[in-house]
């Protein structure tokens, strides 16, 4: 059974790992601090939440994140280490890494609650057609990669 965000036991998985990351923690690879890390993922989180947009991007590089979105739910693929981001995903202005935490842990919770109402968008700008179990998984996928990116 895949992971996804919309399973209780797969947050508390995620929160509990989060709790472990240390503002000066390294990362593995990546050019992100640990803040920036918290803040980056706030903002993928608040994509299907409609607070953040990105621009729909080529046509060949959607179809890129459709094909990987289903390699990754077919052979259970991890995310690529050092894959671009959306400009307005990248976290280059932090305030500190207490607030960005606090943030981070109440837009998941945001973001389950929206989930639990049936509110999620049926287009992602990269992955296309969503679901959401899609959205589930994804979302648990990516922020997965970025806990491994700091060793938890």
């Amino acid at each position: 059974m895949l992971k996804s965000l919309h399973r209780l036991c797969d947050q508390d998985e995620l929160k509990q790992r989060l709790s472990c990351l240390s503002e000066d923690a390294s990362p593995r690879w990546g050019r992100m601090n640990a803040t920036q890390m918290l803040k980056h993922c706030r903002l993928v989180l608040e994509i299907p939440l409609g607070k953040v947009t990105v621009p729909a991007p080529p046509r060949i590089i959607r179809f890129i994140g459709i094909v990987t979105k289903n390699e990754m739910k077919l052979f259970k693929n991890g995310i690529p280490r050092n894959m671009p981001t959306f400009a307005e995903l990248r976290a280059c202005e932090c305030a500190n890494f207490e607030s960005e935490m606090v943030e981070l842990l109440h837009t998941l919770d945001q973001y389950c609650e929206f989930a639990d109402a049936e509110k999620l968008p049926d287009l992602h700008p990269l992955f296309g057609k969503m679901q959401p179990k899609d959205w589930g998984f994804l979302e648990y996928k990516h922020l997965h990669h970025h806990l491994k990116q700091f060793g938890l």
